[in-house]
């Protein structure tokens, strides 16, 4: 399974685009400004998009990715989220005043968007092309949120994104009983920042390291950080390094930075994930 990083940035700036990831050809995870790199063909490709919360940085190029491709399309664009995040976009975003209501156009019959509600916890089977299991997990963040565990239908491991999240322990239960081939968990705040991350529910360095100490000892996947502000990456990334050395994480896990136009291969299962 190959994932595109499209967005991994907390924030704007050159060279800084918010979260989103592609998965294989065919599935969205998050839409933020990182989407404006696809080509038209590439965006009429896309069958579904996953959405872990409501937030700016994650569904900002929604309505322009769908009106940049809606003459290209045959189906309506299926997207997916918790009810509070869909009701946000229904109100705020497509309501005919920030941009048009395009669950109804050009017609309800044919909308260029179906919105599809899932629950925490349900498992989601996406993809015309190449099917994938979606996992909805659970996240800590401000507004309703989830994170999710993806793998293709034939066996593949887990990719699991975490979404914006602070200190969560019923995603490392859940986690730990998967065949994970990759971890992507956002660290948003340096530890100067300890306690702004704390108010709007984001990770800094001490907290991530508390978070990586509950990987199951018998885990051995790379983890990669996500959702950190351009001005602070350099202080953040001394930090990680530090904690997860004091900690001696080292010896059973790899830590990288993500960067927009990475592209992450996730291996074929080890072993059956429980």
């Amino acid at each position: 399974m190959q994932v595109r990083v499209l967005g991994c940035s907390g924030a704007i700036a050159r060279g800084a685009r918010t979260t989103s990831f592609l998965i294989d050809d065919d599935l969205l995870v998050d839409a933020g400004t990182g989407v404006g790199d696809l080509t038209l063909e590439e965006m009429a490709q896309i069958d579904d998009v996953v959405l872990t919360h409501s937030h700016l940085d994650h569904v900002a190029a929604l309505p322009l990715m769908v009106d940049a491709v809606a003459s290209l399309r045959r189906r309506p664009l299926r997207v997916h989220g918790l009810r509070a995040t869909l009701q946000v976009l229904r109100a705020h975003v497509f309501n005919n005043l920030l941009w048009p209501d395009f669950t109804a156009l050009p017609s309800t019959d044919a909308p260029l968007i179906h919105f599809v509600e899932f629950d925490m916890g349900q498992s989601l089977m996406l993809g015309r092309r190449i099917p994938k299991v979606v996992e909805v997990l659970p996240a800590v963040h401000t507004v309703p949120a989830c994170g999710f565990a993806v793998r293709r239908a034939d066996g593949h491991s887990h990719w699991v994104y975490s979404g914006d999240t602070e200190r969560n322990k019923p995603f490392w239960r859940r986690i730990n009983q998967m065949d994970v081939g990759a971890l992507v968990i956002e660290t948003a705040f340096s530890t100067r920042e300890r306690q702004l991350a704390e108010r709007s529910l984001h990770l800094s360095p001490p907290a991530l390291a508390e978070e990586l100490a509950q990987m199951s000892p018998l885990a051995r996947y790379p983890v990669y950080i996500t959702h950190t502000k351009p001005a602070a990456v350099a202080d953040i990334m001394a930090e990680v390094n530090a904690l997860v050395g004091q900690l001696r994480l080292w010896d059973r896990m790899q830590v990288h930075w993500l960067e927009a136009g990475q592209i992450l291969h996730v291996p074929a299962a080890a072993s059956h994930a429980v």
